[in-house]
């Protein structure tokens, strides 16, 4: 008996984690390049003398999905989309942080040239991005940064956006939201990568998958409700066998 109600309790905080999982994903729905969670549990053993018949699932949501998004076209010169495999470098916080990777491609340049990401620094391969005043800013297919200045007729180089392209197995979510490496390695720059201006990656989460996903959810806590019932009564009807 005791073994049944740890796998019904198990069970239900799985799927309650899972839920979580499912409704991050679908509130993400819309954001550019937003990468899915994908929910994984596996059994881990109860530690104790006596519990070796008992286990728990522990609840995995680290594993991101690799999936591409759809792209579409915009029309702005700093909307940015990866062609294929390949991730933007942007700083977590400040310009001295700690890298990150993203495959969201909605740029800005703010009042003292700095090329962001919401407020995330955009990373070249030297660096924080910063852009002298200029004309006219276009972004070529190998990530380089070319700008237009007054008076001059021929575009100049400023920089190279930081473009990599790691194994997605090894990347996982920090609390921004943000890809980093799980070993805390830092990528380094891959040429292969290109990049197309003026379109944008959408979020690669599918609302059907995951509304299905939820619906399927909620019958398997269901079901364990159900578990739940029949383990008290099976306890309820030993206790009264013990009393008689």
């Amino acid at each position: 008996m005791d073994a049944l109600i740890y796998t019904v309790m198990s069970g239900a905080e799985r799927i309650q984690r899972a839920q979580a999982v499912h409704a991050n994903n679908l509130a993400n729905l819309e954001t550019a390049g937003f990468r899915a969670n994908l929910e994984q549990a596996s059994a881990a053993q109860v530690q104790g003398y006596g519990y070796d018949a008992r286990h728990l699932a522990q609840e995995r949501s680290d594993v991101v999905s690799a999936k591409a998004g759809s792209q579409r076209d915009t029309g702005r010169e700093l909307d940015l989309a990866i062609q294929g495999d390949g991730l933007f470098a942007v700083a977590q916080d400040g310009p001295d942080g700690q890298e990150a990777y993203t495959r969201g491609g909605n740029f800005t340049v703010d009042a003292d040239g700095t090329l962001k990401l919401g407020r995330h620094v955009v990373l070249g391969e030297g660096g924080p991005i910063v852009v002298p005043p200029n004309d006219k800013l276009q972004v070529l297919e190998d990530g380089t940064v070319s700008i237009l200045t007054a008076g001059s007729t021929e575009l100049q180089a400023v920089d190279r956006l930081k473009l990599v392209k790691p194994p997605f197995s090894q990347m996982t979510k920090n609390e921004a939201g943000l890809l980093v490496t799980r070993d805390g390695s830092t990528p380094q720059a891959d040429a292969t990568v290109k990049v197309a201006a003026g379109k944008l990656e959408a979020s690669n989460v599918s609302a059907v998958e995951e509304m299905v996903a939820t619906m399927n959810l909620a019958r398997d806590f269901e079901l364990q409700m159900r578990l739940y019932k029949a383990a008290d009564s099976m306890a309820e009807t030993g206790n009264r066998l013990v009393r008689e």
